[in-house]
């Protein structure tokens, strides 16, 4: 196994079973609903979080169904986020096309980002266990708070690296940490299984979106399917931007502060070109590959199997990825 194609080869029939429960589960009798959601499930993406489900349920011997219903859920409450998100960020593209928001209007992404979760709560009952209610129900608060502190460090050139993981861990591993955990609690696995499973999702998530601040820099709209910069133009400081701010001075520190504080792209050459003399990006890409290989030695106390290897294999993924 050496490539993503590999793990959804692994995985074939059951990612063409939660595909199809997906399409299912998506299903109103409100024709909006019906087009948008089609609209933005459609857009594409690895569809990472509901493969972790799977993986993690199979790694742990589950022979059930209710692991692609869980991948549907998981796979529901990331797309209401990132409507959401596009909302607030006033975002025009996603993946290389114009976002919900930018096609219906707010309002109607608003709701039917809504529609999603009270979907995804009305799906995640059906496997009748209560530790998967209360892992995503707080998983869920968790993703708000992480949200409402991103919007209150906007246009923050004092945040500090601590303020920074509070956010990323909120905002994006509590989402990965919850699919994996609920993989193994599926299988009813030992305590001991149950928190190697949530401490590979945890920091696999920290890894899989530091590198994505990298990538806001360093890659391009053809990768990325947005802006270069747009962190910046909404204000965000990132782990890249933090590092730079403290070990730049002068004139290169007040360009960096002020681009934040005026969530201001328009130099974003001259940006990139600072972070690159201090080697943000080298500073950055080491912090993703420390929580990578957390998460891999995470996995020490999940029996050997083709999908633990895939497991692993995300992990060094993670830290290649392009887009």
């Amino acid at each position: 196994m050496k490539n993503f194609n590999d793990i959804r080869i692994l995985l074939k029939d059951d990612l063409e079973k939660t595909d199809l429960l997906l399409a299912n589960r998506l299903s109103s009798n409100v024709a909006l609903i019906n087009q948008m959601s089609s609209y933005i499930i459609g857009a594409g993406g690895k569809r990472l979080r509901p493969l972790l489900v799977l993986l993690c349920a199979r790694a742990t011997d589950y022979q059930g169904e209710h692991h692609r219903l869980m991948a549907v859920v998981i796979e529901l409450i990331h797309t209401a986020t990132l409507l959401h998100d596009d909302i607030v960020d006033e975002s025009a593209t996603r993946r290389g096309q114009d976002t919900a928001n930018e096609v219906w209007g707010n309002a109607a992404s608003v709701l039917v980002g809504d529609f999603l979760y009270s979907r995804s709560f009305e799906m995640m009952v059906e496997p009748g266990s209560m530790r998967i209610m209360q892992i995503l129900s707080k998983a869920t608060n968790s993703i708000a708070e992480g949200e409402v502190l991103q919007l209150l460090n906007c246009q923050n050139s004092e945040l500090t690296e601590d303020q920074y993981y509070q956010v990323i861990e909120r905002k994006t591993a509590v989402l990965f940490q919850a699919a994996t955990q609920i993989g193994g609690i599926l299988s009813e696995v030992d305590d001991i299984q149950e928190q190697a499973l949530k401490k590979y999702g945890l920091h696999l998530g920290n890894a899989f979106q530091i590198i994505d601040d990298v990538l806001d820099y360093e890659s391009d709209f053809e990768s990325m399917g947005k802006e270069v910069g747009d962190d910046l133009s909404e204000g965000k400081t990132t782990l890249p931007m933090i590092f730079a701010l403290a070990n730049t001075t002068g004139a290169d520190n007040q360009l960096l502060k002020n681009a934040i504080n005026d969530a201001d792209n328009s130099k974003i050459t001259q940006v990139i070109k600072i972070l690159q003399s201090v080697d943000a990006f080298g500073y950055t890409r080491e912090q993703a590959k420390k929580s990578a290989k957390l998460a891999k030695d995470a996995l020490v106390d999940i029996p050997s199997s083709a999908y633990k290897d895939a497991l692993i294999l995300l992990c060094s993924l993670s830290l290649q990825r392009k887009s």
